[in-house]
Parts: C-alpha cells; structure tokens; sequence
C-alpha cells in the first residue's frame, strides 16, 4: 500500500483520530481544564477548513473504504455542524463540566461519534459499515447521560443504549441473511444478487432498521422525545442533526446505490413509513410545551420528509435530500442554539416561559423565528427551497398524492411553529426572560446558522453544486 496514497485517502479519519489523541494529552498534561475547551475548538475548526481542500479518490483495504468528491462534501456538511454544536456548547461546558472535570471526555465522546460516522458514509461493505454505525452509536449513549447530576440524563442513556442495542443485532441479522443470498459482503458485488427473494427481502428490510433508528423514522421514533429530553441541549442537537444527518446519508447511498434492484420493493415501504412519520412528529408535537420535545417530534416529522425525497431513485432525489439535509443542519441547530442559550442563562425550557421573550431579547426572537419559518418551510428561506425540491422529486416518478399528504402535514407543523412565535411576539407576560448576553461562542455558534438559513435561501449555485456531485457519484 503507497503510504502517502493512504494519508490522502483518509485524511478526515486521520486527522480526526490525531485530533483525539491531542485532547487526550492535554487532558494529562494541562491544569487549566477551560483551556482544553478552546483548544478543542481551535483543533476541529482547522480539521473543518482543511476538509474543504480537494481530496484524492480512491478506496483501501481492499474496497472496504472509499472516498470521493461527494462522500467528502457530506463529511463536510457534518463537520459544519459539530463546529456549530461545539460553538454552542462551550459556555455550558465551562460553567458545568470544568468543575466536575469533564471537560476532555466531553470531546473526545463526541469526536470519536463522528468518526464512526466518517466510517460508516465511506464503507465499501457491511463490515465497515457495522464498525462504524457501532463506533459512531456508543459515545452517544455517554454524552447523553453527561448531566450526571439528572435523574433523566442517565435515563435517557439507558433507553438511548437499550434500544440502539437491540437494533443493531436485528440489523446485524439482517446483514448475515443477505450475506447468505449473495456469498459477499461488498455492496458493489452483493448488487447483482440482490432479487425480489424472500430471504433477501427479509435481510434487507432487517439491515435498514438500525438506520431507521438512527433517523427516528416510525415505529422506530419512540426513543427520540425521551432522550432529547433528558439528555443535554448541546447532545439534543448532535443526535437530531449529525446523527440522523449521517444515518440519511448513508441510506440514501445504499437505496441508490447497493439496493438499486430492490427499487420496487423500497418505494413501497418508503411511500407507508413518510406518511406514519410525517403525521406522527406533526401530531405530537401540537401538545408539546418542553422545547427539546418539541423540537424532537419537530425532527421526527422531518425526518418523514427527508425519506419522502428518497422515494425517486433518481438523481434529483439524492441530490434534494442532502441538499434538504443541509438546510435542515442550519435550521434545527439555529433553533436549538435558542432554547440552549436561554437554558443556559434562566434553566427555562418550557414554551410558555417565552411569552413576552421578544421585548427583552429581540435578537434571538427573531432568529429563532428564522429558524422556525425554515423548518416550516416558508420563502424564501432555506427550509422552503429544502421541501419544494423534495416534492419536486417525488412528484417527478408521479407520486402526487404523496406530496398531497406532505403538503398537508407542511400545514399542521407550520401551525405549531407559529405557537413559539406567538409566545415570543405576542402573547402578554408580566415577568418575561430579562436581557442576556451570551458569550463570544454562543453568538458565534447562533450566526453561522443565521447565515446558512439565508444563504441556502438565496443563493441558488449550492443545489446545482451537490447535483453535480451526485451526477458523478451515480455514473
């Protein structure tokens, strides 16, 4: 193997990987513990601005791992929004784990996740794929139970554990069913055999229900409101963004790609699971007061949608659900980073407590309104390009009564999102949130998304520039 062929290969994980290293020796070797906080941010911020330098092409270990322009470009987009969770967890980092002296296992937790799901886009087979959904699956039952001192943090880990463990041994039962129709465990060889056979069928419909998991799509969504709640915002907001974010990667690769001959059979489920998510996040979330609830069932139902794109198999179907992905990053994180920002300053995270919330603090008001309005979908924000490019997928194989059904549950979430901006610009409140600053971080970590809403909104060339990238995957 040429050594410098494989350092340019698999610069992200090795990058990474050292950057994990470094923390952890400076966890030995540097007393000030908040100093490790912004080490650990200076590190991932340059590992961030170096993913987006070209990368060669090419697989290792025997097409085990493979990379290219659009499986970096991906990474890329999960990268920008660890930066922004990071951003925005740094002042509850300081105030919360230094004290306990935490501060170091914090990131390596959530370094090592993201690594695993580094694996897990770039697997040429199930086996890298299975290291890396494990990898990326156990950091995050410990980060979610970091608010040691909550009953509900630890809680939320077991459930969060529990669950993903008796998913992955399904999924990886379907994995040995498929791997005994075909006598191979590579995606590009397992193609071929791949048929409408019960065995198959069975092993394929046992292999995607760890990523739906991971995706919160029904009925594998009754973990989601549970562990957004009890675990930390800054965890809430990895798991609903880059968690899912990666699990939709990677399946929307193996429907479009592996799974290809399948078609038939995929679209059938896809079409039933859209329209129980969609319905179920949506209905949910109507009777939701706790913010991380309902920004959980929030995440569940745009997560039907995220699938909804996928229903095409055709190249404008992939291209609109990373692009809808992208959007999504920005607009969930935008509206997390609110709720934690008031969390961290007052501990409120009941919807009511923001009645009143834009006389005393209009900034954030009106960024979790942009934030809000994206996730509904309303122009010309970014949310709305997002799901008109998902409709417009579907509605190219003819699936019209599906984007009916996807218009309506557009109808009912854009109802509830309306019920935070009531409360932040109209409903009455003698005792309101008073004025807070929030530190250099959080202000960074609430602008980027900001900008990314408005700039996915408006500036056309990103959509034509992932459908280019797609085009050249699919070849």
């Amino acid at each position: 193997m040429d050594l410098s062929n494989f350092f340019s290969i698999m610069r992200g994980e090795i990058i990474l990987t050292a950057v994990i290293i470094l923390i952890l020796i400076a966890e030995i070797a540097v007393k000030n513990k908040e100093k490790i906080i912004y080490f650990s941010l200076f590190l991932f911020f340059i590992h961030t601005v170096i993913g987006f330098f070209g990368i060669q092409e090419g697989s290792l270990f025997g097409g085990m791992f493979q990379t290219n322009a659009t499986i970096n470009t991906l990474k890329n987009i999960l990268n920008t929004g660890v930066l922004i969770v990071l951003l925005q967890s740094t002042s509850w980092v300081k105030n919360k784990m230094t004290e306990c002296n935490r501060v170091a296992e914090f990131y390596i937790l959530l370094f090592a996740s993201l690594l695993g799901m580094y694996f897990m886009i770039s697997a040429g087979d199930f086996l890298m794929f299975y290291l890396g959904i494990e990898t990326a699956s156990l950091p995050i039952a410990g980060l979610a139970a970091f608010d040691t001192f909550k009953k509900r943090s630890s809680e939320a880990a077991l459930k969060y554990i529990f669950l993903a463990a008796v998913t992955s041994g399904v999924s990886l039962f379907g994995i040995s069913l498929l791997y005994a129709s075909s006598g191979t465990i590579y995606f590009s060889e397992m193609t071929q055999y791949l048929t409408n056979d019960n065995l198959v069928t069975l092993g394929f419909l046992f292999f995607v229900t760890g990523l739906l998991f991971k995706i919160s799509i029904v009925p594998f969504h009754l973990w989601t409101a549970d562990v957004y709640e009890g675990a930390p915002i800054g965890v809430t907001s990895y798991l609903s963004v880059i968690s899912k974010g990666a699990s939709a990667f990677i399946l929307v690769i193996i429907l479009y790609t592996m799974a290809k001959p399948l078609m038939e059979m995929w679209r059938e489920l896809i079409y039933i699971l859209a329209i129980l998510t969609m319905f179920t996040g949506n209905l949910f979330a109507l009777r939701q007061k706790n913010m991380k609830r309902f920004l959980a069932f929030s995440s569940i139902a745009q997560a039907g949608f995220v699938i909804l794109g996928m229903i095409s198999g055709t190249q404008i179907g992939m291209t609109s659900v990373i692009f809808f992905l992208t959007t999504y990053i920005f607009s969930n994180l935008g509206a997390f980073g609110v709720v934690y920002a008031i969390a961290n300053k007052t501990g409120k995270e009941n919807m009511d407590d923001y009645n009143g919330f834009y006389r005393t603090n209009p900034l954030l008001s009106i960024l979790m309104m942009l934030a809000l309005f994206s996730l509904a979908g309303i122009p010309p924000v970014a949310g709305f390009f997002g799901k008109f490019f998902l409709f417009m997928s579907a509605a190219s194989e003819g699936y019209y009564w599906l984007i009916f059904i996807a218009v309506i549950n557009v109808t009912i979430s854009l109802y509830y999102y309306l019920l935070v901006v009531r409360a932040m610009f109209i409903r009455p409140n003698d005792n309101p949130i008073p004025f807070f600053k929030s530190d250099w971080a959080m202000k960074l970590g609430l602008l980027i998304p900001a900008i990314g809403i408005l700039v996915l909104g408006l500036y056309s060339p990103v959509y034509e520039h992932i459908n280019e990238l797609v085009g050249m995957f699919l070849k």
